[in-house]
């Protein structure tokens, strides 16, 4: 494998990282659309008070598909070069 490959393969990797954690934290960002077991706790009430706008809500949903998107073209990429598959 020569050293240009190699580097190409560790900024993928670095990349797919970073993606893939933007990706956690939009996914944790997102409001729960069922309630789930923190509504018997107490935990439903700033649905109450309407704690998120819904433009938030779309922009993470779409944020949510984009970065899906491209983590997953990367994880193709980064298997063809490393000749997984």
């Amino acid at each position: 494998m020569s050293i240009r490959r190699s580097t190409v393969i560790n900024f993928l990797e670095v990349l797919v990282t970073i993606v893939s954690l933007i990706l956690i934290g939009v996914v944790v960002a997102q409001k729960s659309k069922t309630q789930g077991m923190g509504a018997g706790f107490g935990g439903g009430a700033e649905d109450l008070f309407g704690s998120r706008a819904r433009g938030m809500d779309a922009l993470l949903s779409k944020m949510t598909i984009f970065f899906s998107v491209i983590f997953a073209i990367l994880t193709l990429v980064l298997g063809r070069l490393m000749h997984t598959f």
